[in-house]
């Protein structure tokens, strides 16, 4: 980590107070010696606190109530879709026999796909302790919940019979019908429950002392009463700091199985079959990799307008974005070579219906469909490569959306041209989307963009305490003889005033970086 002197020595790293937040600096130059910091023009743990608070204290901008009102048009058709095909039935899809699978569950692997970077982020990279997952660890949380979200809904409504959806359930009945234990899609039942029950107590965990610092600076009444609700008594006593850190670390441990456990029971769906396309033994590493490459390119693709709307790019910064797009070039390289490995390993074993399953892929009647996978997963990414591509914003938040169409069209090609043209010429048949399958497509992106909007609006986006601890004034001897120390402050466990947003009433002599001392 740079010393503050050294920090202080850089003239681009200091904008007025007016335009804070809202100009880029460029920190991926690592400085002779040190680290680039994360955290920019901010060298008070009060300042952190002043800026993410913000957010959720002060009316947001225009651009999020006309996000708002779209996001909320799309939920509101995705409920007429729902409520007409449970009316209707699932004959308003464009479904047909073979193809009894095409929209419902490309959308639910996407959504489960997209859910995975924020585990990534939060578990596996706090367990290697990599620091600059601070500024974006709290909305990619977000991300995964409200994804998982979206991914449940299809296996719901897809089984027709809506109203015994709960049949998925091993639940005792005086049928003596039990699920088939042996099937993949009871795995998958209970693999994404656990993943979206540990993510959530995850991430509720984690913003309990950021929702203390909100409770404790709120004007209002019920503001207050939320708050404190939510912050479940937290004072910021060294006992509650010792608890809240055993207990995250513990929850870290458990989520990064999940990581890899979860999208590879979702690919066992195809894997165990015996559909010519989907019976491979590479299918869970795959699956994997591309659940990383395609939650890391959604959470760029909210990180960078988020930011932009919100005065974040202090605390989110070129560096943290210029990580994750490594990232999705490290992942997007290993997904293309899964898509080659799957043409040799067609070739080499010498099975005729698997030769004839990737070839029609590509040349098929759904080759338009698997050159846009190729172009957006395999030859996008590549551009990488370039430290400008990287740190651009324009073009990092256009390639990242290429990414999750490609993403996209990746498990549709999987899923329907596999089973379009099976065992048997006669039986094959051509899938075309109804009104319904695309309304239902578009409202669940209308249903992520209400929960993720509302999550910005009154929930604290950035880790106020995590980031705090990555700044050169979390090290006791950074400022031993500097002229912010301070001394007093609360030292009994209680919240200190609510003025000054105080959370963690941490002893001032230990220079906590998860306190709100030193604010302004």
């Amino acid at each position: 980590m740079a010393s503050h002197s050294s920090m202080s020595s850089k003239p681009s790293m200091h904008h007025s107070s007016a335009t804070k937040g809202f100009v880029d600096t460029d920190n991926t130059e690592q400085p002779i010696g040190g680290r680039a910091p994360l955290v920019l023009n901010m060298h008070r743990f009060g300042e952190v606190t002043h800026q993410v608070c913000r957010v959720a204290e002060s009316k947001p901008p225009l651009a999020w109530y006309v996000a708002f009102v779209i996001c909320l048009g799309m939920l509101g058709f995705l409920g007429i879709c729902v409520n007409y095909l449970i009316f209707t039935g699932v004959g308003v899809w464009g479904l047909n026999n073979p193809v009894m699978w095409a929209y419902d569950i490309t959308n639910f692997v996407f959504w489960v796909g997209i859910g995975h970077a924020g585990t990534l982020i939060s578990a596996i990279l706090f367990l290697f302790r990599q620091k600059w997952r601070t500024g974006i660890n709290r909305f990619a949380e977000a991300m995964t919940i409200f994804a998982v979200i979206c991914a449940g809904l299809f296996p719901g409504i897809h089984v027709g019979r809506v109203w015994l959806a709960y049949w998925l359930f091993p639940l005792p009945n005086s049928m003596e019908m039990w699920p088939q234990f042996r099937s993949p899609l009871l795995w998958d039942v209970f693999a994404v429950s656990t993943y979206f029950t540990v993510s959530l107590v995850f991430w509720y965990i984690g913003m309990v002392p950021d929702l203390a610092t909100l409770r404790d600076r709120a004007k209002g009444k019920f503001q207050q009463f939320a708050y404190g609700l939510a912050a479940i008594g937290w004072r910021g006593s060294m006992r509650h700091w010792h608890r809240y850190e055993v207990a995250y670390l513990l929850l870290a441990a458990l989520a990064t199985p999940l990581v890899l456990s979860v999208h590879s029971v979702v690919s066992f769906d195809f894997a165990v079959s015996q559909v010519p396309g989907w019976h491979t033994t590479i299918f869970p590493p795959y699956f994997v990799a591309g659940a990383i490459f395609s939650g890391f390119a959604m959470v760029v693709s909210l990180a960078v307008p988020a930011r932009e709307l919100f005065g974040l790019k202090d605390l989110i910064t070129l560096r943290h974005l210029d990580n994750m797009n490594k990232i999705i070039l490290l992942t997007g390289c290993m997904v293309g070579y899964a898509y080659s490995m799957e043409f040799f390993i067609a070739w080499y074993s010498g099975a005729m219906y698997e030769k004839f399953a990737f070839v029609n892929r590509a040349f098929g009647q759904y080759w338009w469909a698997y050159w846009i996978m190729v172009s957006c997963n395999v030859i996008t990414p590549q551009l990488f490569w370039f430290k400008k591509v990287r740190t651009s914003i324009p073009l990092m938040f256009i390639l990242s959306i290429f990414v999750n169409v490609g993403m996209w069209f990746e498990r549709f090609v999987i899923i329907v041209t596999s089973l379009a043209n099976d065992f048997l010429p006669t039986s094959w048949d051509q899938f075309v989307p109804t009104w319904v399958d695309i309304g239902t497509m578009v409202g669940a992106f209308g249903l992520f963009g209400v929960l993720f909007l509302l999550f910005c609006r009154y929930l604290p986006m950035i880790a106020i305490a995590e980031v705090k601890a990555v700044m050169p004034e979390a090290d006791p001897h950074a400022h031993a003889h500097g002229s912010h120390a301070h001394h007093g402050g609360p030292q009994d466990g209680h919240a200190g005033h609510a003025g000054h947003g105080v959370p963690s009433g941490a002893m001032p002599a230990l220079r906590d970086p998860r306190s709100s001392e030193g604010e302004p």
